[in-house]
């Protein structure tokens, strides 16, 4: 696996990687992560095609996804120790 990209965003890191004919997007806020796995088929321009996937609304839903995961934890943590 080897690293094409790191973008730059305030709320969390993204990196692209390529491996497998496959590019892999991982986003990390903390202690989470969210990995999504595109075929390099599906796309028609490269790595810049996954550049234009990662627009302003689907951020906005790995943000709110990493908000939900945080609950989930949470949730969990504390029916463990309680």
């Amino acid at each position: 696996m080897r690293v094409i990209a790191e973008l730059p965003h305030p709320d969390m890191k993204i990196t692209i990687m390529s491996m497998n004919q496959k590019f892999i997007v991982k986003m990390e806020k903390g202690v989470y992560e969210q990995t999504f796995k595109v075929p390099e088929m599906d796309l028609t321009d490269g790595v810049n095609s996954v550049f234009e996937l990662l627009d302003e609304p689907f951020l906005a839903s790995v943000s709110e996804r990493f908000k939900q995961m945080s609950k989930d934890y949470k949730d969990a943590y504390f029916r463990y120790n309680y």
